[in-house]
């Protein structure tokens, strides 16, 4: 790592940088320095001057991103990105990092690095090319698409083919994952998009990864296995909000019957392929999808979760898991007689022992550390056994190698608070600072909480909701985001608005989550550019629409997670146990958090405007909801919805 200038010099070429007339404003139409976007790089430079932490919150319109970006370009030493998304994964590598390294005129290599599972791999395609067997008829057609894409792409990324869907069913059989992959075995292992791209994150002086990737980077240093990730002087966390939730997901384990059902379709592609003679391949096969089969039937409920103690006395889960894993153990045996006649057989033979493993190990877990609960959905059933705790976990992974540390996002706080991030994480070392929007709520949004709404869990709330927001969204010509709790209550809400939208002649595009791919309904909200989407939580984040054509938001309830949940219930168990309020040291800012990301999708831009309606009305009837609304940005507030209809007839005109 290059040595580092003093603070006041480092403070000077920040100031430098970041003024009216500097570095990035001669790359950047339309700059405009904000004082909070300074003085943010100036405590990152610091803390990775002292490698040490910082958690750092930065509202919308911060400019967070450039503010990390240059001081880790120009003093990050190695340095590892980490986002909460691939598309913003993308954005930073091929917008944001290009414009600020021009700007800065830094010879700093970059590259970009996700999951196996983006990457098409050349040996499951040409095995697919083989088999012929599809899950559905248009994967045939995407198939010669992917096989097309192979003749010209450099890189693999499957990011790069937009003619295929994101969900087709045909991505899992030309794409590896860590179980199936062949590793240096493989015959493709020279060409292997995989490796290429981990070979340029070793060698590169900053790396874009996202939070899952760096996660299961670290899962595989506590196994000792080689490093994904080049060992870093600068680790940055952008949308760190997320990190808690993810991280509890790599730490933990998951066990599924779609990956028994993949086994089976490998084993069946593999021993064909490598042992036609050996035994009825089929029949071997065809014993493990039933089981895995019989596993899922053993819970007879769909899009459900459950603590492994809710299970109903005389429910079959358990035997039926048993009888998995004895079937995997049957399986493996076979394996391990044709194992040395392929590497794709000997692969399969020690998956087939790793899954039956862990399958056993989820019945026979009394680790009082771990959550073992199960996931059903309509075709597959996951066991998970997830840590009570993540903080100790990630500690011991920060205690390493001394490095500095950045978190940041537009989310971290309750009210200026932020132990409840740092707590999760164990982040009680950190300094933590705020950094205000430099929106002016006052004159550019309105929050509007209307009165006489039933209560949440009264019949017809989501319909009152809607009547509610109605006025409003027609004042303002469409151009609504109705932002749900639950997906039961989009259906709902759908429903009800295609009706009332049609009664009052109000010609304003619905579009609905679920009928079309996220990216595929913005781009058409932004176009109609006088819609109404109505969503559930993946539309309260990560979502950037500027201008008129999102002018009010609706949030229909508080966005507390369901107390049945069954981590968070052992999570609220444990911290009563050690004398803490699980309510409001847990739930409540956990909801605000959540809350401020969806309050976030309304003003983007200095020349936004619009109205948040928020319909709960226990932010008004219950003693915390001061404490919520005074989480959110400096809103005028009002309960009047003439005067939430009003703001839109403002001599104050919008800039489409």
């Amino acid at each position: 790592m290059s040595s580092l200038p003093d603070g006041a010099a480092q403070a000077r070429t920040l100031t430098e940088i970041f003024r009216a007339e500097g570095a990035l404003a001669a790359v950047i139409p339309g700059y405009r320095p904000r004082a909070g976007q300074l003085e943010m790089a100036e405590a990152i430079a610091s803390a990775i001057s002292s490698q040490s932490t910082l958690v750092a919150e930065a509202g919308t319109g911060t400019g967070k991103t450039f503010a990390y970006l240059v001081p880790a370009l120009l003093w990050g030493g190695k340095v590892i990105v980490s986002t909460g998304t691939k598309t913003l994964q993308d954005q930073l590598f091929r917008k944001d990092l290009p414009t600020v390294r021009a700007a800065l005129g830094a010879p700093v290599t970059i590259a970009l690095l996700k999951g196996r599972a983006n990457y098409v791999c050349h040996y499951h395609l040409a095995r697919a090319q083989t088999s012929g067997r599809f899950a559905q008829r248009q994967d045939a057609s995407h198939l010669r698409s992917i096989v097309r894409f192979m003749q010209s792409t450099q890189t693999g990324d499957r990011s790069e083919l937009p003619d295929v869907p994101e969900n087709a069913t045909i991505w899992p059989q030309v794409t590896s994952t860590r179980e199936n992959c062949l590793g240096s075995e493989c015959p493709n292992y020279r060409e292997c998009f995989v490796m290429q791209a981990r070979r340029l994150a070793q060698q590169a002086d900053m790396v874009v990864v996202n939070h899952h990737l760096f996660f299961a980077d670290l899962v595989l240093r506590e196994e000792g296995v080689t490093d994904l990730l080049p060992q870093a002087n600068t680790v940055i966390f952008d949308e760190a909000h997320q990190l808690p939730e993810t991280a509890s997901l790599f730490f933990g384990q998951t066990v599924s019957t779609a990956q028994m059902l993949e086994l089976a379709r490998d084993t069946l592609a593999e021993g064909l392929a490598a042992a036609r003679d050996a035994l009825s391949w089929p029949e071997v096969t065809a014993r493990l999808e039933r089981a895995a089969r019989e596993l899922r039937l053993a819970l007879p409920q769909d899009s459900v979760r459950l603590h492994m103690r809710q299970l109903a006395p005389q429910s079959t889960l358990i035997p039926a898991i048993r009888a998995g894993a004895a079937e995997l153990a049957q399986l493996s045996a076979i394996l391990e007689s044709q194992a040395e006649r392929s590497e794709g057989l000997e692969q399969c033979w020690r998956r087939s022992q790793d899954l039956g493993r862990r399958l056993a190990a989820w019945v026979d877990s009394d680790e009082p550390e771990m959550i073992c609960w199960i996931e059903a959905y309509s075709q597959s059933l996951q066991l998970h056994r997830t840590p009570l705790s993540i903080a100790a976990t990630f500690s011991r992974q920060r205690a390493g190698q001394p490095r500095a540390w950045i978190f940041t996002s537009a989310t971290l706080a309750v009210k200026s608070d932020f132990s409840h991030f740092t707590q999760q994480l164990g982040l009680e070392d950190a300094t933590a600072r705020a950094w205000p929007s430099p929106f002016d709520y006052g004159q550019q949004a309105l929050l509007y909480v209307p009165q006489d709404l039933p209560a949440p869990l009264a019949p017809g709330y989501t319909e009152a909701v809607c009547d509610a927001a109605l006025p409003v969204i027609a004042a303002a010509g469409g151009r609504a985001f109705v932002l749900c709790t639950t997906l039961r209550a989009v259906g709902v809400a759908a429903t009800y608005l295609r009706e009332r939208l049609a009664a009052l002649g109000l010609e304003f595009p619905l579009l609905v989550q679920g009928e079309g791919g996220r990216s595929e309904l913005l781009e058409r909200f932004r176009s109609h550019g006088n819609a109404v989407l109505v969503g559930s939580q993946s539309f309260w984040e990560g979502i950037d629409v500027r201008g008129r054509a999102l002018s009010v938001v609706v949030i229909d309830k508080l966005p507390f997670a369901p107390p049945d949940d069954p981590v968070l219930a052992a999570r609220l168990d444990a911290l009563a146990r050690l004398g803490g309020n699980p309510f409001m040291d847990y739930q409540l800012p956990a909801a605000v958090i959540a809350l401020k990301q969806g309050a976030g999708r309304l003003i983007r831009d200095e020349t936004d405007r619009g109205v948040l309606i928020l319909c709960d009305p226990r932010l008004i009837s219950k003693p915390y909801g001061k404490r919520i609304w005074q989480s959110l940005p400096a809103f005028r507030r009002t309960r009047d919805g003439a005067e939430a209809v009003r703001f839109f007839d403002s001599a104050v005109p919008f800039d489409s």
